[in-house]
């Protein structure tokens, strides 16, 4: 059976998505049990790393992580051998990489599924546990609003794609220089169900109005810390706070995928407000990864790796 990938949100159907959230609710199968999942850490992390190691403990299996210096995908040997021998051990492997292409080339070879746990393009998995947490804050999806303020970075793509699949609308709002290609909104364009819609306004205190969620990320993030000086000044204005949150939808929520430069992009009196749901955005990191897996399992896409010699 051709085994299927997860490299962006979009790489399922609505209904397989929502089959996603609600695996992921589900109570926990050891179906991972005697099987291995590599984890290629080209860049690293917090949540990340530890919430797909505890989704594999969950699931009964066995997770491990790879550095990057540990296998220099194209210097030590090309990426494709390095899947080919890899899908040999492991039942699913998982990459962080710089370039969404290094997910590509290992999707075209890989007879396990191949997940990305982040790229320079998206962040499909962080999209799915902002989804859940949306679903268990404000119910159904279909219908909402979320305005993304700041940069618009591989999770506002990822989550601004599954948020349109379920039929709720996005506007970003977003620095000059900053915001979306028309690229990116047509592809979310072309994802939308229901009454979902998506638009751009540079304007935060008029974005945010009628918004059920705010969401927003770090002004620069890993590798782009030359830019440090030059987005905090790109960005004045576009700092969440206390002021900006009133202009969305009373019991509207705040995201944020973290880690959080406090003081720049989000205040201290937003993040840690009721209105908040950072922390259990984080964890259901490893929810949501246990129920991509459970969704692989269900789909027959999870081989047994080789016990005896052939």
């Amino acid at each position: 059976m051709t085994p299927r990938h997860f490299l962006e949100v979009d790489d399922l159907s609505p209904r397989e998505l929502l089959d996603v959230l609600d695996y992921s609710e589900k109570s926990v199968s050891h179906f991972l049990t005697g099987r291995g999942v590599a984890m290629i850490f080209e860049k690293p992390s917090l949540r990340t790393r530890n919430s797909t190691e505890m989704a594999v403990v969950q699931l009964g299996g066995h997770p491990v992580y790879i550095q990057n210096d540990e296998i220099t995908l194209d210097v030590r040997e090309c990426t494709e051998d390095a899947i080919r021998v890899l899908q040999g051990y492991y039942s699913i492997i998982c990459a962080r990489v710089f370039k969404h292409q290094q997910l590509e080339r290992m999707a075209a070879v890989a007879d396990v599924p191949i997940v990305n746990l982040l790229s320079d393009e998206g962040h499909p998995a962080q999209a799915l546990a902002d989804l859940l947490t949306i679903r268990q804050c404000l119910g159904d999806v279909a219908g909402l609003q979320m305005t993304w303020v700041g940069d618009f970075s591989n999770v506002a793509f990822s989550l601004g794609l599954g948020l349109a699949m379920l039929g709720a609308s996005t506007v970003y709002s977003c620095p000059n220089g900053y915001g979306p290609t028309e690229q990116s909104l047509d592809r979310i364009r072309r994802a939308a169900t229901g009454t979902a819609t998506v638009g751009v306004d540079p304007h935060p205190s008029s974005a945010v109005v009628g918004s059920h969620i705010v969401s927003t990320d770090a002004w620069y993030s890993m590798g782009q810390e030359a830019e440090k000086e030059v987005r905090k000044r790109a960005f004045e204005g576009f700092r969440v706070d206390a002021s900006m949150m009133t202009g969305a939808l009373p019991g509207a929520i705040f995201l944020h995928c973290l880690p959080a430069h406090r003081g720049e992009e989000v205040t201290d009196e937003v993040i840690d407000s009721a209105q908040s749901k950072v922390f259990p955005q984080a964890h259901n990191r490893m929810h949501t990864m246990r129920g991509l897996f459970a969704w692989f399992h269900a789909q027959g896409s999870i081989p047994r790796n080789a016990e005896v010699a052939p």
